[in-house]
């Protein structure tokens, strides 16, 4: 198999230290805003919300963007220069409404890179290796979300480092993903089309065919049964697995799933990025309908290590998909889509989710969103079948 493009590996360095940056902040920020701003759930819930609706559609329109002028990098730096300088900035935040404004700011960066980086990888790899280059970047994007919280559990523990202090720290891994980002990658020459992407985003949208409407009712109809993690970590909780253990739970599950997203994605290649998305989704029903009826510790504590898995079998693959399933001149257009539907999908699924687990309890939630994926499943199936 040929290397993976140089350009692939300098953008999963960017994300490799963006979320270093990141993940340095993010597991502290809670206690930040509880015991040093004095604010409570409610903030945190406000900053969450508006920060995460942000990049979801700011997605969107950077996809379309990046199709209409043809260029990705600028797009790619920008947004990760807007994050990088906005987010150590919350250390010296005096209250929660900074931290909101600081939040907005590094989403909004989130935002303006997501799509055309995706859709820069798709420039620059052969169809056959982008399951492994998709592979490679989301490892390398949970690798820094492995070595983020070490590095700041161990300033703050080992240290007794401020929080300010160490937020203000984050800026390091920022500045160095951003200088990669500036100076090491370079606008890969897009390839002339007959079609140019259209000014009207409606036309856009009807360009993109058939298939890719129905995969990306299929990803809606599975993200609305993908609620948050901390779900999963409430249950093992509730089994009885001490915080302090869920901690290193937590940290081994990153490390799964940063293995299972480089090998994943090279499988996919292979086995084809449809099919491999349909067995993803499956082994996360089968984890969720795991965590609904068995009561044994430490098989779940078994099962939410291979839910890490699921990340390596999906991840690149969803992406992959994405790329073969779009116009050349619309990628960036697809992969705003997609985000935006995973994003604001997200929302629903975990208010959902919580209102079955406050009724009926946690098996019935967890049983719902097994039945979820299977029924996405299904969908992607069958309109894979009619082919």
């Amino acid at each position: 198999m040929k290397k993976i493009p140089r350009t692939v590996f300098l953008l999963g360095l960017v994300s490799l230290f963006t979320d270093f940056s990141s993940e340095m902040i993010y597991p502290l920020l809670p206690l930040f805003l509880v015991s040093v701003l004095g604010t409570g759930a409610l903030a945190i819930g406000v900053i969450e919300g508006v920060a995460e609706a942000t990049a979801s559609f700011l997605k969107v329109y950077s996809g379309i963007w990046t199709d209409r002028a043809k260029r990705r990098k600028p797009f790619i730096v920008a947004g990760y220069g807007l994050a990088g300088l906005a987010r150590p900035l919350i250390g010296l935040a005096g209250s929660w409404v900074t931290v909101l404004a600081l939040r907005f700011a590094d989403r909004v960066g989130k935002g303006i890179r997501t799509s055309p980086r995706d859709a820069m990888i798709a420039d620059v790899t052969p169809p056959q290796q982008r399951g492994a280059a998709y592979g490679l970047h989301r490892a390398m994007d949970h690798a820094g979300a492995v070595i983020g919280p070490l590095v700041g559990a161990g300033l703050l523990m080992f240290w007794d480092m401020p929080l300010r202090q160490i937020f203000l720290l984050a800026a390091v891994p920022a500045l160095v993903a951003l200088f990669i980002a500036w100076a090491g990658v370079r606008e890969p020459p897009l390839v002339e089309t007959a079609e140019a992407a259209p000014t009207n985003w409606m036309r856009g949208w009807q360009q993109l065919g058939r298939d890719y409407m129905i995969f990306l009712v299929a990803v809606l109809l599975f993200t609305l049964g993908n609620s948050t993690d901390a779900f999963l970590i409430l249950r093992l909780t509730d089994q009885g697995v001490p915080a302090g253990w869920m901690a290193v739970l937590w940290s081994l599950h990153h490390v799964v799933k940063m293995l299972a997203s480089y090998l994943g994605g090279r499988f996919s290649d292979s086995l084809g990025h449809r099919r491999q998305l349909i067995s993803g989704w499956g082994l996360y029903a089968l984890i969720y309908l795991a965590f609904s009826l068995v009561e044994s510790t430490l098989t779940l504590v078994v099962m939410f290590l291979v839910y890490g898995i699921y990340y390596g079998f999906v991840e690149p693959a969803e992406r992959a998909l994405v790329a073969e399933l779009a116009p050349e001149h619309l990628r960036g257009t697809a992969f705003g889509y997609f985000h935006l539907v995973t994003g604001l999908g997200a929302l629903p699924a975990s208010l959902l989710f919580g209102l079955i687990w406050q009724v009926f309890g946690a098996p019935a939630a967890f049983l719902a969103g097994a039945g979820l994926a299977l029924l996405a499943s299904l969908l992607l199936f069958n309109n894979h079948r009619g082919h």
